[in-house]
């Protein structure tokens, strides 16, 4: 291994003989022109154009990444630089591999990742589709910013600069597309520090279709935001749902309530007393989500989600769901001694529908949080 590299400007490749050969040029050229000791590797995806021998014949470095996928093309190419520092981009010459001196200047000043910003450096015509430039990649960025914390503005910007030791220390392990999601995720939850510049975008050189599958690849990165984000997956839609619910509920309770023209009555109450189920049944998400991500580590938590853990053991929520479903069947018990006072006979349309409907919920909603404390017991079990 050569000493002292500062550099390695990663290509991930699969069949893309048609742009290579430039793209390695004003790499290497872009290393001569200021003096950087540094490398060109190329992680070959298992190319079947050659593309193998016109890397090595233009003076880059191979090496071959047998696992397939985006994902796993840069980490196996990143596991192999030799650099200090790495930048990496796609081998399709449409990014300029000649103007990468921002992305040196950031890494060199100490910042652990240097985004590309394609929206704040100028996107030619064609060069990005439609559905990408105008749903796709700022839907993306705007709930990775909302998510994280982060304040770039292009997310998913596949020309990225990092130091090598500290991405490493993340333990990225997507193959896919994705991949682009879980650095900068993952760099965030680590608060590393991460910058961003301006960068080009152009079409790029090839006659073949992209690698890339928009509605795929986009869920891929879509799924994955969401699964390392507990409180936007289950924590902030739980409250909303319960507090919808109770608040509606309760102003049906009131006879005579209209909104407009519209009058809402027993039905409403029903689909109130739905949403809180699926608020109590969210928060109960949370709290087993939060469990898990302190027994694994597969995500770091806040001291507000540890007091949480802390305070919900298996008997307080035993307790508390024990006191919501005991509420509940004062209320079954209400309904059932006033429908013996009738004889059991025959009750008026609405008669004791509401109380009946918000009793049973409220049993429902205890059941559901006590067999979740159990599974929160298991999870935490390997702390005793």
């Amino acid at each position: 291994m050569p000493d002292h590299l500062e550099l390695t400007i990663l290509m991930p490749c699969l069949n893309e003989a048609e742009t290579l050969a430039v793209c390695i040029r004003k790499a290497r050229t872009f290393l001569e022109r200021y003096n950087i000791r540094g490398e060109v590797l190329i992680a070959d995806n298992g190319s079947t154009d050659g593309s193998q021998a016109i890397a090595n014949t233009e003076g880059a470095r191979v090496v071959a990444i047998p696992v397939k996928g985006y994902g796993a093309a840069l980490l196996g190419g990143i596991d192999a630089a030799y650099g200090r520092y790495v930048i990496m981009g796609d081998a399709d010459d449409s990014y300029d591999f000649s103007s990468l001196m921002p992305f040196v200047e950031r890494l060199r000043a100490g910042d652990d990742v240097v985004m590309g910003n394609r929206f704040r450096g100028g996107i030619a015509k064609g060069a990005m589709p439609f559905l990408h430039r105008y749903l796709g990649n700022p839907v993306l960025s705007f709930l990775g910013r909302l998510f994280f914390k982060l304040k770039n503005g292009d997310f998913h910007c596949g020309l990225r600069g990092f130091n090598r030791e500290r991405i490493l220390q993340l333990r990225c392990n997507t193959t896919g597309m994705e991949f682009a999601s879980e650095m900068l995720v993952k760099a965030s939850l680590a608060r590393y520090v991460i910058s961003e510049v301006p960068t080009t975008l152009k079409p790029d050189g090839r006659s073949r279709p992209p690698h890339l599958r928009t509605w795929r690849d986009g869920w891929r990165h879509l799924r994955f935001l969401l699964v390392h984000t507990p409180q936007w997956l289950f924590l902030y839609p739980g409250i909303t749902f319960v507090l919808l619910g109770a608040v509606g509920a309760a102003a049906i309770a009131i006879p005579g309530v209209h909104i407009g023209h519209i009058e809402l009555g027993f039905h409403s109450f029903v689909a109130c007393c739905y949403f809180i189920v699926i608020g109590a049944q969210l928060l109960s998400f949370t709290l087993v989500a939060d469990q898990y991500a302190l027994q694994t580590g597969f995500l770091p938590l806040e001291d507000g989600h540890r007091n949480l853990l802390s305070f919900f053991s298996l008997e307080k929520t035993l307790l508390l769901a024990g006191c919501i479903s005991l509420v509940g069947v004062f209320g079954v018990i209400y309904c059932v001694l006033h429908w013996a006072n009738t004889g059991f006979g025959h009750l008026l349309y609405g008669e004791l529908a509401n109380t009946l409907t918000l009793s049973l919920t409220l049993i429902v909603v205890g059941v559901q949080a006590a067999f979740s404390a159990f599974l929160f017991g298991i999870l935490s079990a390997n702390k005793k």
